[in-house]
């Protein structure tokens, strides 16, 4: 149930572990936004099992945007297979968290839209300091 106020859903976040979970509750914290984000924990399932509990969750919910942890995981492939033949879906691989706060603000986008800028901002959100670099 959806409260008061809050934003509605507009994307899954899976990844192994509390990697959703984690990235969520950081996003409530600074933005007081994480109710547009649903997340999915992945533990001992294989891909198929994966592509059954995502594809559950975008039937349930309407959403079409997925952010997954890993490029080669095993969330990213059971995505890619559901996704496959959706004109209307994006899937970000390697999610993180200045991604994720990009996407909650971009209301004025169309979730899969949103997703697509969110995925440029967080790719140069990413840098490395010290040792010459």
């Amino acid at each position: 149930m959806q409260r008061a106020g809050a934003p509605a859903p507009r994307a899954i976040v899976a990844g192994h572990g509390e990697f959703a979970a984690g990235l969520i509750s950081a996003v409530q914290a600074i933005t007081g936004r994480g109710g547009a984000l649903i997340p999915v924990a992945i533990r001992d399932l294989c891909v198929q099992d994966i592509e059954t509990l995502l594809r559950d969750r975008m039937v349930a919910t309407g959403v079409r945007v997925i952010f997954t942890d890993l490029q080669a995981g095993s969330c990213t492939m059971a995505a890619r297979r559901i996704l496959h033949g959706m004109d209307d879906a994006v899937l970000v691989a390697g999610a993180n968290l200045p991604t994720l706060l990009d996407f909650v603000f971009a209301e004025e986008r169309t979730a899969p839209e949103a997703a697509r800028h969110a995925a440029e901002r967080g790719r140069n959100a990413i840098t490395a300091h010290g040792a010459g670099a």
